[in-house]
């Protein structure tokens, strides 16, 4: 009994004690698992606190799905090729399809080789990251490439626990609104790649010369090692590093499985060619001289659109110009404003010089000329070259060239054009700008010829009278030298070629072809006790005339009397209407052209002449496009009727094009004025100079002193037109004048201009009848009539010949009373015949005034002269 009492008491001990042990045990895991249960509550309730916290103000990550980068915007000519390009950052967008695998494959292995694991976060790579740090190795970020995407495009790039944070919450919520793909290619058309390229197609082009498809795969793989460090992986100054880190990037793609290793093995054989290192010509190579054309289309789709809009949206640009005809135009000035500067004998050179010490050494001085900044743009008779004075003998010059090997020679004899002695304006080290010159028929050197950007300046435009559209233009003698685009920025004086919206004015005021007006002397007293006596440019005086002698021959006086008793109010509304001027002040001086305005502004008011009266606006750009294609601006609006049926027209019939632009002039006073000024050229102060072979109409201008000289004028089709002058005004000399200097560069240029747009008799509008005059008397002739002094004027119908202000009616004196003793000009008498005649003339006050061959103008400038 005790026995068994013994052994159960100690059973029971037994059992109590391992059931102790078991409920500790248990109470033991109970709190272990309480603890972590406790521990992972705490921790969730903590990162989402932190997530809550820092989740609050972030920036709205769904706007990326709507995202439209930077881009540049460009400029393609009428054909369709790429003439310039504009932008902050040098980016061209590439949607994700159009990305080939091979560039995706390398920046994912080299940036986030799980990116198409992971939920925009890689915690494998954040703890391999931190394991490497703590073992002492480099110290490392482990973003994804989503994550890169979010600090990019929304956050900052400051390094903090908080910024990174933030990361991994906007890379988590952005991957369920944008596909991978889509997040692939907002981060390949976003970073920054160097040499100032954003986005893997600007770096292809840059580096690489190529479009993304064209690129091998070591040269994406180099373009993936730029994100980091751009500048740690220059293809020159670091090409050992950047062959290494580019040999990894391809060891990383072998491992990922995109590429072989025997694709791997022969990319990470071959050497590092690009751009920089000069293996590849660069991609701006390609592209034509930024000249004075786009450089004003980008001037004004700034002002139109914004600059920052121009420059980041990637606008695509039609512009209007005739590649052809544009450097047509830019030789044709630049061989007129050579032509003046060659006729002063003056050489300034360049100004510009290079240390004579490097002038023994070629590496050393050719590398100082190159970093010299003069023109390299001019290609008048043969491209110009920056050269540089090695040596100056007694009969030569010896020079080093740009870009032609070994030292040239320059005889004597090509500076005989100089004043003075010719070699004291040279010494070593100056630097000039030199040409080939050689046989028009084998090519063969005759000589190297020295050369200077003239001082003198221009601008020459031409363009469509139909349509506006711009051809050409260019806004001085090189645009490397000078950005001034003198035919749009420079106002200056138009002088005589203001004369036709005077004589428009008349006209639709009811003043007929042959109205005769009263050329003689004028004195007005300006008020300050001083008076302004005008003159013609001969300094004589022609009696009672019509009004084409007064555009033919550009005669002051007759232009003042005729504005005098029209009004001046009535002759600035036309220039206003034609938009030669916002604002024209009553002044009679403005009807000779003193008042200031542009080149564009002159030549497009032309244009409405030539095309019977209707308003035309210029443009540069035919067409402006977004970055999706979608047209944003047509400047043509005219509609086309018959456009889509084209094919099934009868033979021998166009589509025909209808306009509602507005008719700012009657088109039969349109018709009498191009008709007038097809005069000027003919057998007025246009005739020595301009001889084409359709009929062209014009008028040449020409300021006080000579300091600026114009000429515009038009064919059917075309108009054009030219100013010459100093950019800081002075005269051009004694016998410089608009026929005689801009005459040669608009013949020039319209001779290529007809070759290829035609031209043909200017169209007669309806309503009117032709009647055949004496030009020197107004008189009517019978239909037989035949002569230099018979002339074919065209009249409304309903306007009697000799009615209302024609010959035998009143006579136009302006106010202006004509001495009766007055000694006038005879029938036919050229401008040219006796003008070193000293005169005595009677002015309306009776005062008796010797008038010398050259009168002087007084102290109110009269604009214009002829």
């Amino acid at each position: 009994m005790n026995v068994k009492a013994a052994t159960a008491s100690g059973g029971r001990a037994l059992y109590g004690a391992a059931l102790s042990i078991f409920m500790f045990v248990l109470s033991t895991i109970g709190g272990l698992f309480s603890a972590i249960t406790l521990g992972i509550i705490a921790a969730a309730v903590t990162v989402g606190a932190v997530l809550w916290m820092y989740g609050r103000d972030l920036p709205n990550h769904e706007q990326l799905a709507q995202y439209t980068p930077p881009t540049i915007s460009r400029i393609y000519s009428g054909e369709g090729r790429l003439m310039d390009e504009f932008a902050r950052e040098r980016r061209l967008f590439a949607p994700a399809e159009e990305i080939p695998d091979l560039v995706k494959q390398a920046f994912i292995s080299a940036e986030d080789k799980n990116f198409y694991l992971h939920a925009g976060y890689d915690p494998v790579g954040m703890v391999a990251a931190a394991v490497d740090a703590a073992r002492g190795g480099r110290l490392r970020g482990a973003s994804t490439i989503t994550q890169q995407v979010m600090k990019n495009f929304l956050l900052s790039s400051d390094r903090s626990a908080e910024r990174k944070v933030k990361e991994i919450i906007l890379a988590s919520r952005i991957e369920e609104t944008l596909s991978k793909e889509g997040i692939l290619e907002l981060y390949l058309n976003e970073i920054f790649l160097g040499q100032n390229s954003y986005g893997v197609a600007a770096a292809a082009q840059t580096y690489f010369n190529k479009p993304l498809a064209a690129l091998t795969i070591e040269e994406a793989a180099y373009l993936a090692i730029l994100p980091k460090a751009p500048s740690n992986y220059h293809p020159v100054r670091n090409v050992e590093a950047a062959i290494d880190r580019r040999n990894f990037v391809l060891r990383e793609m072998w491992e990922n499985g995109y590429i072989t290793r025997g694709e791997m093995e022969e990319a990470r054989a071959k050497p590092l060619l690009t751009v920089q290192s000069g293996h590849y010509a660069p991609f701006r190579a390609q592209l034509p001289p930024r000249d004075y054309f786009t450089d004003e289309i980008r001037r004004q789709l700034s002002q139109d659109f914004g600059e920052e809009e121009f420059f980041t949206q990637g606008f695509t640009v039609r512009a209007t110009i005739d590649a052809e005809m544009q450097e047509v135009a830019a030789v044709a000035l630049q061989r007129a404003l050579e032509k003046y500067d060659r006729s002063q004998g003056i050489w300034r050179g360049t100004g510009e010089t290079i240390p004579v010490e490097t002038l023994s050494d070629e590496t050393a001085w050719r590398e100082a000329l190159a970093a010299v900044e003069v023109s390299r743009d001019v290609k008048l008779e043969s491209p110009w070259h920056p050269a540089v004075v090695m040596e100056v003998a007694e009969q030569s010059l010896t020079l080093g060239v740009e870009d032609v090997a070994g030292r040239v020679s320059v005889p004597r004899e090509d500076i005989q054009w100089m004043r003075g002695d010719f070699f004291d304006n040279f010494e070593p080290g100056d630097v000039v700008h030199v040409r080939r010159m050689s046989d028009d028929d084998t090519g063969d050197l005759i000589r190297w010829s020295l050369r200077q950007v003239p001082e003198v300046q221009g601008g020459f435009m031409a363009m469509d009278v139909n349509t506006g559209r711009v051809l050409a233009m260019q806004g001085g003698f090189s645009y490397q030298h000078s950005v001034f685009n003198r035919a749009t920025q420079a106002t200056r004086q138009p002088g005589s070629s203001f004369k036709p919206f005077v004589y428009a004015a008349a006209l639709d005021s009811g003043y007929l072809p042959n109205t005769i007006v009263v050329d003689a002397p004028i004195e007005i007293d300006q008020g300050n006790g001083e008076i302004w006596r005008p003159q013609n440019a001969s300094n004589r005086f022609y009696g009672p005339a019509p009004l084409r002698t007064g555009i033919e021959r550009s005669r002051n006086l007759m232009t003042i009397r005729l504005a005098q008793d029209v009004g001046m109010d009535v002759v600035g509304g036309y220039a206003e209407r034609f938009g030669v001027y916002d604002d024209m002040p009553p002044l009679l001086a403005n009807s000779l052209g003193s008042q200031e305005t542009t080149l564009y502004k002159m030549v497009a008011a032309y244009a409405m002449f030539a095309n019977g009266g209707e308003r035309v606006e210029p443009t540069l750009v035919d067409r402006i496009q977004d970055r999706y294609g979608r047209t944003v601006y047509r400047h043509d609006q005219r509609d086309c009727r018959d456009c889509e049926q084209f094919a099934t027209l009868s033979p021998g019939y166009g589509p025909r094009i209808f306009s509602d632009r507005e008719q700012v002039m009657d088109p039969i006073t349109a018709y009498q004025l191009t008709s007038m000024m097809k005069g000027v050229v003919d057998r007025g102060t246009a005739a020595r100079t301009v001889n084409l072979p359709v009929p062209i109409a014009g008028k040449t201008g020409t300021t006080n002193d000579a300091k600026d000289v114009w000429f515009v004028g038009f064919s059917s089709t075309i108009v054009a037109g030219c100013y010459i002058g100093h950019d800081r005004p002075r005269s051009l000399g004694r016998g410089a004048s608009g026929g005689g200097m801009c005459g040669p560069v608009f013949n020039e240029f319209m001779s290529e201009a007809i070759e290829k747009y035609g031209g043909g008799p200017f169209e007669v509008p309806p309503g009117g009848y032709f009647v055949k005059i004496d030009r020197y008397t107004g008189a009517r002739l019978p239909d037989s009539a035949s002569g230099e002094h018979v002339v074919s004027e065209y009249f409304r119908d309903g306007f009697d010949t000799y009615a209302g202000l024609g010959l035998g009616a009143t006579v136009i004196d302006g106010g202006f009373a004509m001495s009766s003793d007055l000694p006038l000009f005879g029938r036919g008498q050229s401008d040219d015949d006796g003008g070193d005649i000293s005169r005595e003339v009677q002015t309306v006050t009776g005062r008796k005034v010797i008038v010398p061959p050259r009168a002087t103008f007084g102290s109110l400038s009269s604009g214009g002269l002829y």
